[in-house]
């Protein structure tokens, strides 16, 4: 197996309106419900809006420490699903399924290094 890691890619602006921020807790859920029966499923959270992040820089010695996100964009990691797949075709199955729950783009990455060694 191979660790990858799911990454929601979130707009940035305000949250969806409520009932269909609901239904797409309600799909996460049941997602994730399945990846834990599959073995699939490491971890997974959402993350608060960029404006909480703080940034540490370290440069000739020093150390900066500053608020808000690294980068201006259009949008911001929202949440993170970390899985153990045997491939990246299985990876990138569960990617689908992760992007049409929460109607947002997913970045599938593998870990360097297999889980267990």
């Amino acid at each position: 197996m191979k660790r990858y890691l799911l990454s929601i890619q979130q707009p940035d602006g305000p949250p969806p309106p409520p009932d269909e921020l609901t239904r797409i807790m309600g799909e996460l859920d049941r997602l994730n419900a399945e990846m834990r029966r599959a073995g699939a499923w490491v971890f997974a959270d959402g993350l608060h809006e960029p404006s909480t992040a703080t940034v540490v820089r370290h440069s000739e010695g020093r150390t900066l420490i500053t608020d808000g996100p690294y980068a201006e964009g259009k949008e911001h990691l929202g949440g993170i699903t970390i899985i153990d797949a045997a491939d990246l075709d299985e990876a990138l199955a569960w990617a689908d399924r992760l992007a049409a729950a929460t109607t947002l783009p997913i970045e599938v990455r593998p870990f360097q290094t297999d889980p267990g060694t």
